[in-house]
């Protein structure tokens, strides 16, 4: 029989991917928050100190040591998109979930994250502009890239690729056609509208519990197609520039049941905005100051208010 801790148990956690894996800096820069704001009853977990199963009836959750845990209350999940596994990682946040913890972001949200195809479609059932896209499930390669009507130039990335790697340009044809012998096979790949006005540039909205709470137009290095800070880009906080876009990625995030997100959108030649993608687990500028305060309210009405999805309350 295992033992029970004697210590009092926290009830938030930040759950961060396995060690040696290093977290994000603003994931870093969260910790340090959440400590300073619940002392005591915060700790960081990472997956790989965690045992889950069923005994007598019930779900348990153990460390490796043999120690008994209880769920916390709430769980702000800062697990890296592209090392998140189905059968890994993802079965994990369901079992918190099924314990009772309120996961921010739910577990299902994640799931649908991490999969770009997955984003395109509940936008796309939205209602919200995205990108003409061409993916596909077993159908050879080969023949997807000769499939009449794949224009070009487009955008090639992998359904589950993060921080900007795995995305390149194909011009023309024959650098189309050329993925299926480079390519790996791995896991799908996503043919995308390429949106010229917007090449090297895109607007990042941070969204927490429905509210924008930050935003910078991102522009890439020495003119790459992606944008992103971690490939060597830059950033310019633009808060409140673009109203309509930020209004965009609220719905962004609702229709993808997020309650924080980084909604990256690209400019169209109309000066009107498309929704790239969605990071369920965003990271942010130091200069963005609004985002830490605002996840430490988000945790706060969570604690207050009980177990829920994870999920904003955007009613009217």
């Amino acid at each position: 029989m295992a033992a029970s801790l004697k210590r009092s148990v926290p009830d938030v956690w930040l759950l961060v991917r396995s060690r040696p894996a290093v977290p994000l800096a603003s994931t870093r820069v969260l910790a340090d928050a959440l400590a300073a704001a619940y002392g005591s009853r915060f700790a960081v977990r990472h997956t790989d100190e965690l045992l889950i199963g069923v005994q007598d009836g019930r779900l348990i959750l153990r460390t490796p040591a043999g120690d008994d845990l209880p769920a916390p209350k709430v769980i702000c999940v800062r697990q890296v998109p592209g090392s998140t596994r189905h059968d890994h990682e993802v079965t994990l946040l369901r079992h918190l979930e099924r314990m009772g913890s309120t996961l921010i972001n739910s577990q299902e949200s994640h799931a649908t994250c991490r999969n770009k195809f997955w984003q395109l479609q509940e936008l796309a059932v939205a209602g919200l502009p995205v990108p003409a896209s061409l993916s596909y499930a077993t159908t050879p390669l080969d023949r997807v890239v000769r499939t009449p009507g794949l224009d070009v130039p487009c955008v090639v990335k992998s359904v589950n690729g993060f921080g900007g790697t795995d995305v390149f340009l194909a011009p023309d044809l024959p650098t189309l056609r050329g993925t299926a012998d480079g390519a790996a096979h791995d896991v799908p790949l996503l043919f995308q509208q390429y949106v010229a006005s917007s090449h090297g540039r895109d607007l990042r909205v941070v969204i927490v519990d429905g509210e924008p709470v930050a935003a910078a137009v991102r522009t890439s290095r020495d003119g790459a197609l992606a944008s992103n800070v971690t490939r060597g880009g830059s950033a310019g906080l633009c808060a409140g520039r673009y109203p309509e876009a930020e209004a965009l990625a609220v719905l962004a995030a609702r229709a993808l049941g997020l309650t924080i997100a980084g909604v990256d959108l690209l400019f169209t030649a109309t000066g009107a905005h498309t929704i790239c993608e969605v990071n369920a687990v965003p990271g942010w500028r130091p200069q963005m100051t609004a985002v830490v305060p605002a996840i430490i309210d988000c945790i706060d009405r969570r604690l207050h208010d009980g177990p829920d999805d994870g999920s904003p309350d955007l009613s009217p």
